[in-house]
């Protein structure tokens, strides 16, 4: 059956009338043609899927879009402002902090939650985090440069 779903979606109103145990990440691509988000393997082991709920990296492939009710959802399409790259995004560029660019968004999500909690995480605190993302290519080096590069610290590993 059927239900209006009303939530806040990168900062602005929004409400959407599906079927409420519809996944969160099926919604985003179809219905709100946001494809930021990927599909990786649908079973929240890779991280592509990342967006943020009320301040908190989620799975969208695990997550109803009964979930996001009355909530804040920030996708990476929510980031840039006014045609700039957020400073995170804009690290990443700067850091070569990816290859192919699958898992990209959803690192730079679960990074953003990171930063948004922490301004300054050491080197510990980032590959902790990051670890539940995946990158097939191999540019987790890279990755965590850019996110030391974001909160404004040197990073200790290079780009390498």
């Amino acid at each position: 059956m059927r239900r209006t779903i009303r939530f806040h979606l990168n900062g602005k109103p929004a409400s959407i009338d599906v079927d409420p145990d519809r996944k969160l990440l099926w919604i985003l691509r179809t219905e709100l043609a946001l494809t930021g988000a990927k599909y990786g393997c649908g079973s929240g082991f890779c991280g592509a899927c990342t967006v943020i709920l009320d301040g908190q990296a989620v799975h969208a492939c695990l997550t109803q879009i009964k979930e996001v009710e009355g909530k804040q959802l920030l996708t990476i399409e929510g980031l840039a402002q006014e045609g700039r790259l957020h400073s995170l995004q804009q690290a990443f560029v700067e850091n070569d902090g990816f290859q192919c660019g699958y898992c990209t968004p959803g690192m730079i999500m679960k990074a953003y939650a990171l930063l948004q909690r922490n301004r300054r995480p050491s080197r510990q605190d980032i590959v902790e985090t990051m670890d539940g993302n995946l990158c097939r290519c191999g540019a987790h080096q890279r990755i965590i440069a850019a996110v030391e590069s974001a909160s404004g610290q040197a990073s200790a590993g290079g780009t390498s």
